[in-house]
């Protein structure tokens, strides 16, 4: 006391707030007192208002541990959650399933859906909800939370093990329907449900409905115990419709498939074939082979003398071997077809008719 006396008010102030661990008060006192004295505040308003500021601030450290402790996915919260996906019913209750009214009276939360429906992001957002109003939740996986029993109950501290979990106001257990429970984990589950019934909220989620649950306690009576225990004072929640991770894979391969505007498979035809030649009658390129225009020439000579009487005509003493034939001359055109080349009697008949159209054009002019 001596020690308190040798310093001034203020000071002697600090030191007992501190000492009754009451360190937002202490920080903020002579701050909030030259506002009292400034605006003429009562003793009374202001020491409701360093009590206040007390209060807030251990509130706002009571939510961070609980956060902490409670392993929640971090982004599994109400704002990520696609409220769309929701059946109708389930989004409705939702609200009210935050305001966190069954977890004062002990109820319990059951959500069933096949994989993917979301079952595990709503228990979780509702479980950050309940954290921000004051209350204790815990996520867990099934199987960790059967070896946690099972490794209290090896050590003889079963007792304990749930005295520490009773102090959650919700334990969130993950995916119930995954696990094929031994006699041994059967029991201590069954023993972990039982000491929470009526008192403590169990938040489960389950791809198995309660018909298939004999698969998870083996024995049909502690199944049916269970499940009476569960269903008496409780919430269930039915999720359906599409796998979300189904849909999400599928849109994300659709996005890495889709082709780029930049993409060569967009690029225009024009970019990739070369420039066509021109469809109007014209000279012929200079970048043509000079052997395949003097053939092509010569070739058009020769179908206007032998399709239509001219004043050209082709030397009979040296017939072109590649001219085409005439309709009306079907031998000529399977043998030039057959053989690749006139042979010498060929040469003949054609020299031979030649001649004889050349003398009727002759008549004719």
């Amino acid at each position: 006391m001596t020690a308190l006396t040798d310093t001034s008010p203020l000071a002697a102030i600090m030191i007992l707030l501190r000492a009754l661990k009451l360190p937002t008060i202490a920080r903020h006192a002579e701050e909030v007192a030259q506002l009292a004295e400034r605006d003429g505040w009562t003793f009374i308003r202001y020491l409701h208002h360093l009590v206040e500021f007390e209060m807030l601030e251990r509130r706002r450290r009571r939510i961070e541990r609980n956060q902490r402790h409670s392993e929640l996915p971090a982004d599994k919260t109400l704002a990520t959650i696609k409220r769309s996906r929701l059946p109708v019913k389930v989004a409705k209750m939702l609200p009210t399933l935050c305001e966190g009214g069954f977890v004062e009276r002990g109820d319990n939360l059951l959500a069933f859906g096949k994989p993917g429906r979301g079952k595990t992001h709503l228990v979780c957002a509702i479980g950050h909800e309940l954290i921000q109003r004051g209350y204790r939740v815990l996520f867990v996986a099934t199987y960790a939370l059967v070896q946690r029993l099972l490794t209290a109950k090896r050590d003889l501290r079963l007792e304990d093990e749930l005295a520490i979990l009773d102090g959650f106001d919700a334990i969130a257990i993950d995916d119930i329907g995954y696990v094929q429970q031994s006699r041994e984990e059967m029991e201590v589950l069954f023993t972990f449900l039982a000491e929470r019934y009526e008192r403590r909220t169990v938040m489960i989620t389950s791809n198995l409905v309660f018909s298939e649950w004999d698969r998870i306690f083996k024995d049909p009576m502690t199944t049916a115990a269970a499940i009476d225990r569960l269903v008496h004072h409780s919430v269930i929640l039915e999720l359906t419709g599409l796998s979300i991770r189904i849909e999400e894979a599928q849109a994300a391969r659709g996005n890495e498939g889709g082709i780029e505007p930049n993409h060569p498979m967009t690029a225009s035809t024009d970019n990739l074939i070369p420039d066509a030649a021109p469809t109007a009658p014209g000279p012929a390129p200079t970048t043509i082979n000079p052997t395949t225009t003097t053939h092509a020439a010569t070739t058009e000579r020769t179908s206007t003398t032998t399709t239509a009487p001219t004043s050209m005509t082709t030397p009979t003493d040296h017939p072109i071997p590649g001219a085409a034939p005439t309709a009306a001359d079907p031998a000529t055109s399977t043998d030039q077809h057959t053989t690749g080349a006139p042979t010498n009697d060929r040469k003949r008949q054609i020299k031979q008719r030649v001649q004889q159209r050349r003398s009727e054009t002759d008549g004719e002019m």
